[in-house]
């Protein structure tokens, strides 16, 4: 069962204090801020881990306070910030005017901006299994998101990315939320990150987390203790323990992956970027605006300042030049409160609106700033780009579909040679918001589309026909069985498996 105990400490650092309290000012109450020597900050905060494991911590922490021999290079650190159902056309980098990322807008124009990124499937969970194993949802098992009670979980046999990260000497932490197992308070056995290679992992859920919870009390973990002065916002939290955790790790390597909440449903902005943005030109009225939603907007923002607090913190640490940082979503926006527009569709579709994201890199003096690929990647990939830029590789007993793009991450002119990038979203019963059973794969330009229940393929030029509008499946049949063989073949490598949605549940839940 995960457990959460933090302890509220008095503040000792000011430099920490006056930059949190930039962010969150209150100068009627004290900000709680845990000043504790490192190990017993750790014992405090982690979710759930063995004795071995916890000692193992204590170790890691007492060597990053000795410095590094003069001249010894070190690995770079990495952070990955991840959104939660954020559309490919939700940041102003990606042409959006509406919403203000002006963080992550600076990120891109300092690093390298992706085009056609997709995540591996599009709903939560398996997008997750892909992050964190290199694979194919199909082949990890984990192909719709987990419910609360689910049986199903990542297995801990697998070589997660943050156990690869520790094999290579890096502190490892984990900011916010999990979701690749059921929960024991919801009567499953549950495997929270800590199994999984993190040292830490902090304001993670032991509960579901439908529904949203972005004000403390959080219903998906009631042991998180408030820290934050006033009414806390769940995303400042997280900014909060992400930028501690670099300070607690700035003397060595180390990995962390904020996986935010936001901005999923149901949306929730924080008044005071609430109202702002609810007076600007053009704001959608409400939570379920489907255009323009200041609730999303409000959300965002608190994300852009998370990225901001970060970037600062990293800059007067003097870690910016030596650290890795990654920008994406789990899968595209949700379409009762959003438009993916241009893109078609959105959450639990196969258009692209459901699983083309954005996706940004920094890295100084390795990724040129400024720059755009159009890359076609997916977020197995991510695993085995970041193992190859720290200078390691994956376990040669787990399979990687992944492929490493740090060729383009170095040089965004190149382009790594790949078949094709698959989906597979098997599912008994379609999505509430509408996805249904079925697969795909996209081959250069070429994306073709499957529905399981009716057998129909859909056959889209995307270099002409990026909204996916015009079905080139009747005027282009050799293309399609071609297409069509390469996914059978797929589905047959993985142990993909077809389900076809039954027509009693079809109706009952439309």
């Amino acid at each position: 069962m995960s457990k959460h105990n933090e302890k509220p400490m008095e503040a000792g650092d000011e430099e920490e204090l006056a930059l949190l309290r930039s962010r969150f000012p209150d100068t009627g109450q004290k900000l709680n801020i845990q000043h504790q020597p490192n190990h017993q900050r750790i014992m405090t905060s982690i979710t759930r881990t063995t004795m071995t494991g916890v000692m193992a911590v204590i170790s890691c922490t007492l060597m990053s306070a000795m410095p590094a021999a003069s001249g010894t290079p070190t690995k770079p650190n990495v952070i990955f910030i991840l959104a939660d159902d954020l559309g490919w056309a939700e940041l102003g980098c990606y042409g959006n005017t509406f919403n203000e990322t002006p963080n992550i807008d600076a990120l891109a124009r300092q690093g390298l901006r992706f085009t056609d990124a997709y995540a591996a499937a599009p709903v939560c969970s398996p997008f997750r299994a892909s992050l964190m194993t290199g694979q194919w949802p199909a082949r990890v098992g984990i192909t719709d998101y987990l419910r609360a009670n689910d049986k199903k979980h990542l297995g801990t046999g697998h070589v997660t990315l943050a156990k690869a990260f520790k094999e290579a000497g890096y502190a490892t932490g984990m900011v916010g939320k999990w979701h690749l197992t059921g929960y024991q308070n919801e009567g499953a056995e549950e495997f929270p990150p800590t199994v999984h290679g993190f040292d830490e992992a902090l304001v993670s859920e032991n509960r579901g987390i439908g529904g949203g919870s972005y004000f403390f009390p959080y219903h998906f973990n009631r042991e998180i203790k408030q820290r934050l002065p006033g009414t806390e916002y769940l995303v400042d939290r997280c900014n909060l323990e992400a930028v501690e955790f670099i300070e607690r790790h700035q003397a060595q390597p180390f990995f962390l992956y904020l996986s935010h909440y936001a901005v999923h449903t149901r949306l929730a902005g924080k008044p005071e970027l609430l109202a702002k943005y609810e007076n600007k030109p053009n704001a959608g009225k409400g939570a379920k605006a489907r255009e323009n939603n200041p609730h999303l907007a409000a959300q965002l923002q608190s994300i852009d300042e998370g990225v901001g607090m970060i970037m600062k913190k990293l800059e007067s640490l003097g870690l910016m030049d030596n650290t890795i940082l990654v920008f994406t979503s789990d899968n595209g926006g949700e379409s009762n409160v959003t438009t993916n527009r241009p893109l078609r569709g959105g959450k639990s579709t196969l258009y692209e609106g459901g699983i083309r994201e954005p996706l940004i890199v920094k890295w100084p003096g390795v990724v040129p700033a400024d720059t755009v690929s159009g890359q076609i990647t997916s977020s197995v990939d991510f695993y085995a780009t970041l193992v190859d830029a720290i200078g390691s590789k994956p376990d040669p007993k787990q399979k990687m579909d992944g492929v490493s793009l740090l060729p383009v991450w170095r040089d965004p002119a190149k382009h790594v040679a790949r078949e094709a990038i698959y989906w597979h979203y098997p599912l008994a019963v379609p999505h509430f918001l509408g996805g249904k059973s079925g697969g795909a794969l996209r081959s250069g330009k070429w994306k073709l589309k499957e529905d399981f229940n009716t057998g129909a393929l859909e056959l889209f030029d995307l270099e002409e026909d990026i909204g996916e509008t015009n079905d080139l499946a009747e005027k282009m049949p050799a293309k399609v069985t071609e297409m069509h063989s390469m996914l059978k073949a797929w589905r047959a490598e993985t142990g993909a498996v077809i389900i076809k949605s039954a027509p009693a549940k079809l109706k009952k839940k439309q």
